[in-house]
């Protein structure tokens, strides 16, 4: 069980008591790191061990005082002794290490200071015992490496996935598919991992499979079907006559071989697959990740269809720790610490509510969440009941029994899954998962146990939850915690029935387009918990905390249905492990109803090189993800705009081209058509969009609104691109599209400028601190990728590339990935621009300074110029100066963070939507009579 800060802490406080002034090398050494990694709750045999020999470079030999292969080196020394000494072995050492096994960290001790060092990131920490406590997350990476073990099972996993896959596509090309084919192999697995993991005799299937079935597989079929059969009958009703060998197997009961089924015809190479299989360790399987076997069987169109994307263990933990798993780790710790004589009562009805609870995933899918949420609290509970029995006098103690001690089951867990082969997915695995902490449990008290027959089945309902009352599947009052990730596609993927059921439930009417599918689930969630304790965490696609979503959906969730934001991890990108993974970025987020949240709520950020996240706590997140605790409303959104609100003039977007590809040409492309037609050059334009404007390169259109139609006639190909055009446009669907075929020689909606024009790429790298600005000459045709603002002013663009600006577009705009994509309607038209008696005309000086740093590196691309790494340094201060003088037409005294920039701008944009109510009504003070 991963232990939580807060008791990580305690414990670190405990061991810095216990250890000041200790310092003997030899003699405590060992019992020091025992103790050192116990308090993250591993236990330091199993992954990192004492005097590992190495042989140096020099051929001389060593010892290693501590080696966690491939994470930490550690040389200790006596207190009071030097550690450049130990530096100076540690480097010999590392430097003689195997590739597989360089620690990427490297600790430094004398029992009263440590001296950490991250070799990958070139970084050093110095702490004194005394100061573990406080600093305890500097050796955060031992806490997340603690489900090695658990990570090291997913190829296992994976491995045994594509086996099934293998016999899937097999059965499935005989003919045998559908329904039979998927609860066929669902019962299959069962019957594989129960032969490894001691729900079967050991090896039983394996040897039924091998020796009572003909080669050539003829019989495989049948007698398989057979044996379903009688692991659905309980061994009092079975036949007398019944084949000794089948009946050597339990009644497993669960519904699981209730249902007949037509039966399979095998071959030799079909039972060859089948064998593999049985052959396959399957002790090594996680449930956890048995829904890959689900994702590697689907078709690749079908799962985008549903948007189902399978989840880590390392994600679904962002979710559950924060929404349950943390406080009741705290608590049990709490209770742990207790002396007094209600330590055994209260840890006995802490243990009554746990066995209480109801967990429910409304997406379930395979059943990750649920899996991976019993996994723990059964861990848990294991913990609680080793340290209820401590300190009882053996005399009192009654005969142990086993089964008495678990209280928890999988009954109490509830899932609703639309695809009816991940619902046996999910039912299965979970009984899976609970035989594997029987097991757990057993080891730990000495006694075998087993749950079978399953008396207890988890919920797992075959529906569309979208359709389906969740209340009449579980009350909203016995339900403590809802969460998952539910299935996402863009608002542009949805099909018809998706778009209306959005429409309902959100009671957006047609203003729900832009909403995402997986917003229904948070709104039908908010509405669901309205009478009822539990709290919500959702995975999501960052999409719904960007752009125009953020209006549409949030005010539901916190005006509506009153739900505050109670923790959330800011966008980072999806990771997966099994094929045709998604390719997504995500936030995760925690929702609970807003009278109820009174503790700071835990805010959750990356950044590109590491994949822990880092916790700050604030009073208040707003629907953006960021502090929202100084702002006068944390909720405020920013709607849409059709036209500026700002006093900004109008910006504009590029050619919109309609002419299927027929007019566009890459520089070989269009080398090769003037080669042909000479007299065609002069119709020919550069072509730029946001790529091509970013990285200095151009493509060419044939331009033609002003060719005359002998000049085109006596163009044979350039009438034989003419003649495409009008043919494509004529058939297609759109009437706008065909109507544009009368006019086959324009290239689509044209705006074309007489006059420099400055331009905003509609998609950005997120690692550029700006995005990339500037101006084109009307001779160029700027695409749709491109925004374009005619007859700039150097002020507009000054504002426009400051830092006030960067950090509107950075919290508002929607993302590609993590990519910014420049919104005019949310960001360029709602932008709080300085008063209007700002002197915004002593920004050309400054502006021009950025547009001469630019032209001194006339080969440089704007890509290369606003790199981070590469960006020239009298452009960055061209910009800094440039940031300030903005800064300063907003207020006084200098923004010290970008947070604060954000701040003060969504209070302008209270004032400029809404004047009246934002401005602070004064009463007059009363004067007192003398």
């Amino acid at each position: 069980m991963r232990r939580s800060w807060n008791e990580i802490r305690i414990r670190a406080a405990d061991f810095a008591r216990q250890w000041k002034d200790e310092g003997y090398e030899k003699g405590e050494a060992q019992s020091f790191y025992n103790e050192f990694f116990d308090i993250f709750g591993i236990r330091r045999r199993e992954v990192a061990g004492f005097e590992w020999y190495i042989k140096r470079l020099d051929n001389t030999s060593g010892y290693i005082d501590l080696l966690w292969p491939g994470l930490l080196l550690v040389e200790q020394k006596s207190m009071g002794r030097s550690l450049s000494d130990a530096r100076d072995q540690a480097h010999d050492y590392f430097i003689a290490l195997p590739p597989e096994d360089k620690p990427r960290y490297i600790l430094l001790s004398d029992f009263q200071t440590f001296e950490l060092l991250d070799i990958s990131e070139n970084e050093e920490t110095y702490l004194t015992l005394a100061e573990l406590p406080k600093k305890v997350e500097k050796f955060s990476f031992i806490r997340d490496r603690q489900y090695r073990t658990v990570h090291n099972q997913i190829p296992v996993s994976i491995k045994a996935s594509e086996l099934m896959g293998h016999l899937h596509d097999a059965l499935q090309k005989s003919g045998y598919k559908g329904h039979d084919l998927e609860l066929f192999l669902v019962r299959a697995v069962f019957c594989l991992f129960a032969d490894d993991t001691g729900i079967f005799e050991p090896n039983i299937f394996l040897e039924f499979v091998e020796n009572r079935t003909r080669e050539d597989g003829a019989d495989l079929g049948p007698l398989l079907l057979r044996l379903f059969e009688v692991l659905n009958t309980p061994e009092n009703q079975r036949q007398a006559k019944l084949d000794e060998e089948l009946n050597r197997f339990p009644y497993v009961n669960g519904d699981l071989f209730a249902e007949r089924l037509t039966t399979p015809d095998f071959d030799s190479e079909m039972r060859k697959l089948l064998l593999e299989a049985c052959r396959f360790d399957w002790t090594a399987i996680s449930p956890a990740i048995f829904g890959a076997l689900f994702q590697s069987v689907m078709d690749p169109k079908e799962r985008r269809a549903k948007g189902a994307h399978y989840t880590t263990e390392e994600n679904i933990l962002k979710v559950i720790e924060p929404l349950f798993l943390d406080d009741l780790r705290e608590e049990f710790t709490k209770l742990k610490v207790r002396r007094d004589s209600r330590r055994r009562v209260g840890l006995e009805a802490f243990h009554k509510r746990l066995a209480n609870m109801k967990f429910f995933d409304p997406a379930c899918g395979c059943g990750n969440f649920l899996i991976v949420a019993y996994r723990e609290l059964r861990e848990l509970e294991i913990d609680l009941i080793r340290e209820h029995r401590v300190g009882r006098v053996v005399e009192e103690q009654q005969v142990l029994n086993v089964a008495d001690l678990s209280q928890i089951t999988v009954d109490q867990f509830y899932g609703i899954e639309i695809g009816e082969f991940a619902t046996r997915i999910a039912e299965t695995a979970l009984w899976m998962m609970d035989h594997i902490m029987n097991i757990t449990l057993s080891l730990e008290f000495g006694q075998a146990y087993s749950r079978i027959p399953l008396g207890e089945s988890p919920h797992i309902k075959n529906a569309d939850a979208l359709e389906f009352d969740w209340a009449d599947f579980l009350p909203p009052k016995s339900c403590s915690f809802i969460f998952g990730n539910p299935p996402y596609s863009g608002a542009t993927q949805r099909k018809d029935k998706q778009r209306a059921q959005i429409n309902r439930i959100s009671a957006l009417d047609k203003t729900s387009r832009t909403l995402d599918y997986v917003t229904a689930w948070f709104i039908k969630a908010g509405q669901y918990i309205q009478d009822s304790p539990a709290r919500i965490g959702f995975v999501a696609t960052n999409s719904i905390t960007q752009g125009e979503q953020v209006a549409q959906l949030w005010p539901i969730l916190l005006d509506r249905y009153k739900l505050e934001i109670d923790f959330a991890h800011r966008t980072f990108p999806w990771d997966t492990d099994v094929r045709g993974k998604a390719n997504v970025h995500v936030v995760i987020l925690g929702l609970d109803k807003a009278d109820r949240v009174t503790k700071n709520k835990r805010l959750y950020s990356y950044n590109s090189s590491d994949r822990s996240p880092i916790e700050i706590q604030h009073k208040a997140i707003s629907p953006y993800l960021f502090d929202g605790g100084n702002l006068p409303n944390p909720h405020l959104v920013v709607s849409i705009e059709s036209r500026p609100i700002n006093n900004m003039p109008e910006l504009k977007t590029g050619v919109q081209m309609i002419d299927n590809g027929f007019y566009t040409f890459n520089q070989d492309q269009y080398e090769n058509f003037i080669s042909l037609e000479p007299e065609s050059q002069k119709f020919f334009r550069k072509y730029i969009g946001g790529d091509e404007y970013i990285n200095g390169f151009h493509r060419w259109i044939l331009y033609l609104p002003n060719a005359s139609p002998s000049e085109i006639k006596r163009l044979p190909h350039v009438w034989e691109r003419v003649k495409k055009v009008k043919e494509w446009r004529a058939s297609r669907s759109r009437p706008n599209t065909v109507a544009m075929a009368a006019y086959p020689t324009t290239i689509g909606v044209d705006e074309r400028l007489t006059e420099p024009f400055l331009v905003l790429p509609n998609t950005s790298s997120e690692r550029r601190e700006y995005i990339p600005i500037g101006w084109l000459s009307p001779d160029v045709i700027a695409n749709q990728k491109l925004r374009i603002l005619p007859r700039p002013n150097l002020w507009q663009f000054a504002l426009l590339t400051s830092a006030m600006h960067m950090a509107w577009m950075r919290t508002i705009t929607g993302r590609m990935k993590s990519d910014y994509m420049y919104s005019v309607g949310v960001v360029y038209n709602t932008f709080p621009t300085p008063s209007n008696n700002a002197n915004l005309s002593k920004l050309k000086p400054l502006a021009q300074s950025i547009l001469d740093a630019r032209a001194a590196y006339p080969e440089a691309t704007l890509a290369e110029l606003y790199d981070p790494i590469s960006m020239p340094p009298n452009l960055r201060k061209a910009h800094q100066t440039l940031d300030r003088a903005v800064d300063r037409l907003y207020r006084r005294s200098n923004f010290s963070s970008e947070q604060e920039r954000v701040e003060h701008l969504f209070t302008r944009y209270e004032r400029m939507i809404n004047p009246i109510s934002s401005k602070k009504k004064y009463k007059p003070r009363a004067r007192r009579k003398k």
